[in-house]
């Protein structure tokens, strides 16, 4: 099964505008290339609060930002065999380039 595809807030904002227009929600998914469910959710949650954006979620909070995620994943595949300590690389590379 293929990964969930996320809908921008520009194609949220696009679905609940066919939504008003009328349009289906069968049609408006597949315009936008995503199961039924996904636009019955952002309608029921349009009209619950207002708004198209995600809600919050739980759960711990990130820790390392997006850059640092791309570094930890060029240098696992760079040197996948390595058994140094990933972490303390990345603090020392971060520190450097600031």
């Amino acid at each position: 099964m293929p990964p969930r595809r996320k809908l921008s807030d520009l194609d949220r904002g696009r679905a609940i505008g066919w939504l008003q227009d009328g349009v289906a929600a069968r049609q408006v998914a597949q315009r936008l290339a995503v199961a039924p469910s996904v636009i019955i959710r952002l309608k029921q949650r349009f009209h619950a609060t207002g708004r198209v954006q995600e809600r919050q979620r739980s759960g711990r909070p990130r820790v390392t930002t997006q850059r640092e995620d791309r570094f930890i994943q060029r240098q696992a595949m760079q040197q996948r065999m390595a058994t140094a300590n990933i972490r303390q690389r990345l603090q020392a590379t971060m520190y450097h380039q600031h």
